[in-house]
């Protein structure tokens, strides 16, 4: 029997859209490993500090969309802010069932019992809850514990279900009907589900 795992890259970084951008680019014009090469580290099109941080986002960016579409990458490379966020948060659900799954528990029941807020010691109590499933879980040291949880918190503000990274306040997400549209388009109803989950004490 296969051992489950969650395969998680939010050590990796956030949305990341400005970035996301780029990568989407790339993709849709089908670039050569030469072009690749020159954009991201001749050009630095990323404008990393070093070659080594470039190639290392690039690649996390690359393996999140090539997940994804390309419809999905249009929307991110062309769409305005707003549009770019929601559809790179797809591309990371995609790529993080651990996020989904603290989406669909732990801040929907916050906003069905409209607790206000997430709070630190949230994420700590889901990963060891989720470790029955993928006990690799726990064996995360606490730096990665905590920088995992950084990251998660950073992706939900940036795209608009908490208001910042200090307070964790609850904000509602007014979702683009272009996402909800692609989302539909390629099956993606949990994910959707996921953007949508700030009117779940609605539902």
């Amino acid at each position: 029997m296969r051992h489950f795992s969650y395969d998680s890259d939010l050590t990796g970084g956030s949305l990341m859209v400005r970035e996301s951008r780029v990568i989407a680019d790339l993709l849709l014009k089908d670039a050569t490993p030469e072009e690749w090469l020159d954009a991201i580290q001749t050009d630095n099109r990323l404008q990393k500090p070093t070659a080594a941080t470039a190639r290392r986002i690039a690649q996390s960016v690359r393996k999140r969309l090539e997940r994804m579409e390309p419809s999905f990458w249009q929307a991110i490379r062309d769409g305005d802010d707003e549009l770019a966020t929601q559809a790179s948060f797809c591309a990371v659900l995609e790529r993080n069932l651990l996020l989904v799954e603290f989406i669909e528990s732990v801040l929907r029941d916050a906003f069905v019992t409209q607790a206000g807020k997430l709070h630190i010691w949230q994420w700590s109590d889901f990963l060891d809850e989720r470790a029955h499933k993928d006990s690799a879980l726990a064996d995360w040291s606490m730096t990665t514990r905590r920088k995992t949880g950084q990251v998660a918190f950073r992706i939900l503000a940036e795209v608009g279900l908490l208001t910042d990274t200090r307070s964790l306040t609850l904000q509602h997400l007014l979702v683009r009907p272009e996402v909800r549209v692609l989302l539909d388009d390629t099956y993606r109803h949990r994910i959707r589900g996921c953007l949508e989950v700030s009117g779940a004490a609605a539902g």
